[in-house]
């Protein structure tokens, strides 16, 4: 493998990190100032460390899009690690988010959205106001009938026809309240075409609504972009913004965080879903089904890179598989993502390339770019390999996302 870049050559094709205080939305700040000043600062957000929980997401987005300063502390969800003593003491139930406001201590994301509103104006509508009373009636009735789709075992196919079609009629309703906004928005508080943003009526949906998307893709060959051309706009537009980015998950993270937390995930055999769950678990994902702007590879490609070198030392060691073929494995990946150089790896590392594209997680690690492109290349040195072994990613757990290795390092 003499064509292999060395880890001193890859780290020549870094670029310079991005300001995380100030600069785009990430997942990986701990502080978020706006231009403010620290002494400024009056909400600390506690949100899940794997970026996966939907209800500290829309928290998140709300600081960010009203541009609120605010510290971030992470936390374990149980699904993947111990939760914090700390956090326990702090807040018994262990629920997450959870922010302090001026010392004050709220949870439930309702509660926390109230709050804030009260403390620095509403976003758009206010979550009070009759219109989102409305608005957030539909998003559990989408919620119910997608909960029902999904995670309920249907023994016939007349059973699998009323869930989808229950989620059908559901998720029309907000296909038609989006069709007659001029905006493309639920509640949209800026109506200049320059900088239109989305309001916390839009906020409400984000997060389930990404997991929706990612999920009946992979479970059921159903994609809402494809089939629903306002909500497909309207994902869109949140993803000309980099403050929507900073948050947003992959299909592939979905699909496989989602079991664990919601108790089930059942597959319907179809063609669509065969073909669809293999793109996402090959890392090649689907396109403009799942992120749809035209944003500039090479940077992207890496920013990927340079996440990889920022935790190399703790990415080998955290492969339970041969560690000395699994680093040559990962040159050989990056070199091909950074040169398009193809060099074959032996039959043994595959399995130990197969682990790290498993367990690649978006946002936490890169954003949905960048993963997309380091699991192409994942994936480009290991198919070649004949008969190896797949690692399997547990549905009923995720601990094998403990983020104790990284932490304590």
């Amino acid at each position: 493998m003499k064509n292999v870049l060395s880890w001193a050559d890859l780290s020549k094709l870094n670029i310079d990190d991005i300001d995380r205080v100030n600069g785009i939305n990430n997942s990986y700040s701990n502080l978020r100032l706006f231009s403010h000043t620290e002494k400024e600062v009056d909400v600390i957000l506690y949100r899940d460390r794997h970026s996966w929980c939907p209800y500290c997401q829309k928290i998140w987005l709300w600081l960010e899009f009203k541009r609120i300063p605010y510290r971030v502390k992470k936390i374990n969800m149980y699904c993947y690690g111990q939760k914090e003593k700390w956090y326990l003491n702090k807040v018994r139930s262990g629920k997450l988010p959870a922010i302090e406001l001026n010392g004050k201590l709220i949870t439930e994301s309702d509660n926390i959205i109230t709050s804030l509103e009260n403390e620095f104006g509403a976003l758009g509508s206010s979550l009070l106001s009759k219109g989102l009373h409305d608005a957030r009636n539909l998003e559990r009735e989408i919620f119910r009938s997608w909960c029902n789709w999904l995670c309920k075992k249907n023994f016939s196919y007349l059973d699998q026809s009323l869930s989808k079609n229950k989620f059908r009629e559901s998720i029309l309703k907000l296909e038609k309240i989006l069709s007659l906004s001029k905006t493309g928005f639920i509640d949209s508080p800026i109506y200049d075409s320059k900088k239109l943003e989305p309001g916390t009526g839009d906020i409400i949906f984000v997060p389930y609504l990404e997991r929706m998307n990612a999920s009946l893709s992979y479970y059921k060959g159903f994609n809402l972009r494809k089939n629903y051309p306002f909500i497909d706009r309207w994902f869109t537009l949140l993803e000309n913004s980099s403050i929507y980015r900073g948050t947003q998950g992959d299909f592939h993270t979905h699909s496989h965080d989602l079991p664990p937390q919601m108790g089930s995930c059942f597959k319907e055999m179809n063609a669509q879903q065969i073909s669809y769950s293999n793109l996402i678990n090959n890392g090649e994902g689907l396109g403009e089904l799942e992120f749809n702007q035209d944003l500039d590879l090479d940077y992207y490609a890496k920013f990927a890179l340079k996440r990889v070198l920022k935790h190399k030392d703790n990415i080998i060691n955290a492969n339970p598989y041969q560690k000395d073929l699994f680093e040559e494995a990962l040159k050989c990946a990056l070199t091909y993502m950074m040169t398009s150089e193809v060099n074959e790896i032996p039959n043994k590392a595959a399995i130990s390339i197969n682990y790290l594209k498993n367990r690649i997680s978006v946002p936490r690690d890169m954003p949905i770019l960048s993963a997309r492109l380091l699991r192409q290349s994942l994936n480009k040195i290991e198919s070649p390999c004949i008969n190896s072994k797949i690692d399997r990613i547990p549905d009923k757990h995720r601990y094998d996302q403990d983020p104790a290795k990284f932490i304590l390092s």
